[in-house]
């Protein structure tokens, strides 16, 4: 069966699957922070931090609640774990056994990693691990040449390498620098542990992306995950034919979605809410699905040499009435409690400017107390004339 949907239709399906905007939560705030990891499945670490770093951000969208000290706690009492999805990220402990399949190529030497091994230097790295307890890259003599991803020493390099070969896991971080021990000395004793067989792990990443993001294709399911686009396109196929899956067709673009997300389509949006998005929020990670679906081209422009930037550093995607409408680039002056909105660049598609602006208004006063500021500065706008109307809202 193959159903039709418009393209805003399309775009509602993504956004109810994403939880943005937010609707009411019940509970305590640290079990909505623990839902909101559950259901997206991961949440990407950045250090940036010109405004709240990723990860916080990200879920702070999904729950108005949220405190950074949630994370901690989650990962503190093992409700979350760190490791690799396509990125370093966050990713619930309910879902572990499923990292086995990406360490078990890594170990195996079937997917290759950065760093190429040095066996003699993993061996002592491990054993002073299991014979000192805990240790962070600085524990280590810096001898050798530096190479690599940023300049890293050997033994860092060694670290990474175990890390990702699920020998060592991450127990906590130390002013952001990771700390390294043994997985069984940090793993729940609870914990499933059984290796996932090809078929099962390509369902659960299909089933997880259609739930978390309305509706996708192969490549966007498998995206930056080495290895999976052939065992998960074979499982949309199964799940097509038995129905579990749907085939969905957008404008001209063919997309698979599950049977009972379609009925979030008779749910309304709240459209008037706005949300400032993360570069790197779950719903826009994938730059190149943006675009189709939202008709929304971004790229992140930090690793842009300044004279190029067109937009800014660190520019944040903005949600409202259903649509990605504009960008801005933000720095938190922590310091002096002043968020400066370096530039707000509005989509030529925008209208109904005055609603957009009492919407990011409401939602600025919040964002500048989730990041520990009490005013806000406005330098620029684009286009330039909506500057004195956005600066009035804001006064």
């Amino acid at each position: 069966m193959t159903e039709q949907l418009s393209i805003d239709q399309a775009r509602k399906l993504v956004l109810h699957c994403q939880r943005l905007p937010p609707t009411k939560q019940s509970g305590s705030a640290i079990d909505a922070t623990l839902l909101a990891i559950e259901h997206l499945g991961y949440v990407q670490i950045d250090t940036i931090s010109a405004v709240q770093r990723a990860h916080h951000h990200t879920l702070w969208n999904r729950n108005p609640r949220y405190q950074p000290a949630h994370l901690d706690q989650l990962f503190d009492d093992k409700h979350v774990f760190e490791y690799w999805s396509h990125a370093a990220a966050y990713l619930p402990m309910r879902d572990f056994r499923h990292s086995l399949v990406p360490k078990r190529h890594i170990a195996d030497g079937d997917q290759k990693h950065w760093y190429v091994r040095d066996e003699r230097l993993m061996n002592s790295v491990l054993k002073r691990i299991t014979d000192e307890g805990p240790l962070m890259a600085k524990n280590f003599e810096n001898t050798g040449k530096k190479t690599g991803g940023w300049g890293s020493k050997p033994a860092k390099r060694a670290l990474e390498t175990l890390f990702m070969m699920g020998d060592l896991m991450i127990p906590g971080r130390q002013n952001f620098h990771k700390i390294y021990d043994l997985t069984e000395r940090v793993l729940p004793a609870s914990t499933d542990t059984t290796m996932p067989t090809q078929a099962e792990h390509a369902r659960f990443l299909v089933t997880r992306f259609l739930k978390t993001n309305g509706l996708g294709q192969p490549a966007e399911i498998a995206y930056l995950l080495k290895n999976t686009k052939p065992s998960v396109s074979d499982a949309l196929q199964e799940m097509a034919s038995s129905g579990e899956v749907l085939q969905i067709h957008v404008a001209d673009q063919t997309y698979y979605a599950l049977p009972d997300s379609l009925e979030l389509l008779n749910k309304p949006l709240a459209r008037r809410k706005l949300k400032i998005l993360s570069p790197f929020d779950n719903l826009l990670i994938q730059r190149k699905r943006m675009n189709a679906l939202f008709g929304f081209e971004y790229r992140i422009e930090c690793y842009v040499p300044e004279a190029k930037r067109r937009y800014g550093y660190f520019s944040l995607p903005i949600l409202w009435d259903g649509k990605l409408v504009a960008r801005m680039d933000c720095k938190a002056a922590r310091e002096e409690s002043l968020l400066h909105i370096l530039h707000l660049a509005m989509e030529p598609t925008l209208d109904r400017h005055d609603d957009f602006f009492r919407a990011l208004r409401k939602e600025l006063l919040a964002f500048a107390t989730f990041n520990d500021c009490s005013e806000l500065r406005l330098h620029r706008t684009s286009p330039a004339k909506y500057r004195p109307l956005l600066r009035k809202e804001i006064d």
